[in-house]
């Protein structure tokens, strides 16, 4: 072998082992995104080829992978959420052993966007708007708009502690939610960690009260290589589609 690709040889290695141990040792944690090949070049003082062969050994030991998009991440199994009840985030990432925290971005009393106030009525609401964590990593940002006299007891911290469905001062009888595909912004890449242009989920959810009027409308916009839905199918001969899902034209 020529000395030059013996160099080559030995550092690789030494990259994607140290790699693997910034893995091991939850630096990198599961589903977080990886430095750019450029930024890794840059770091280790190699190659571009050398950095990706390093990185396609780890992708060979199932630690990490990629997505066009997305560029490498560190490997782990999407987080799935049941699209069967009306629930919170934290509920699910909790009843998946998985440890969640809300950081809240923006809150106040704002004139309502076109869609809300189509939903909601031209009147003020509470705007607010977060990111949801789960083991750390960015896992959804959401933004939720309220009607005044239903969100003026609420304060920055009590939307920080809990969710609008928690403390609303009413009771509620069920939501719509409608999912769709999308390429990150600006804004929404910086908050959840990914890159620019890389593929988002983007659910909106209106929640009703028990009389069937609205009171909340939501956007929840996720890391497409992070998450996934799931619904139970219940058989019937006589449906068309399954309770909960609607043909869009």
């Amino acid at each position: 072998m020529h000395p030059d690709d013996t160099t080559r040889v030995i550092r690789y290695r030494a990259i994607a082992d140290d790699l693997r141990r910034r893995i091991a040792e939850g630096e990198l944690a599961g589903g977080a995104l990886l430095p750019s090949e450029s930024e890794l070049s840059a770091r280790y003082e190699s190659s571009r080829v050398t950095v990706r062969r390093a990185l396609e050994a780890l992708r060979q030991d199932g630690l990490i992978d990629s997505r066009q998009g997305f560029g490498w991440y560190v490997a782990a199994d999407p987080l799935r959420q049941s699209l069967g009840r009306l629930g919170t985030i934290e509920g699910q990432l909790a009843a998946a052993g998985i440890r969640s925290e809300r950081r809240i971005l923006a809150f106040g009393f704002v004139a309502p966007p076109a869609r809300v106030a189509e939903v909601l009525g031209g009147g003020s609401v509470l705007e607010v708007r977060r990111v949801n964590m789960a083991d750390g990593q960015p896992f959804a940002l959401v933004t939720v708009w309220c009607p005044e006299a239903l969100g003026a007891h609420l304060s920055r911290a009590d939307v920080e502690r809990a969710s609008f469905l928690e403390q609303l001062p009413v009771e509620l009888g069920g939501a719509t939610q409608t999912i769709g595909a999308a390429l990150a912004d600006r804004d929404t890449a910086a908050a959840l960690d990914i890159v620019e242009g890389a593929p988002v989920l983007v659910a909106e959810r209106v929640t009703r009260d028990a009389a069937g009027e609205p009171v909340l409308v939501s956007r929840h916009v996720f890391p497409a290589h992070r998450t996934e839905f799931a619904v139970e199918l219940a058989a019937a001969d006589d449906a068309l589609a399954p309770t909960g899902l609607r043909l869009v034209e």
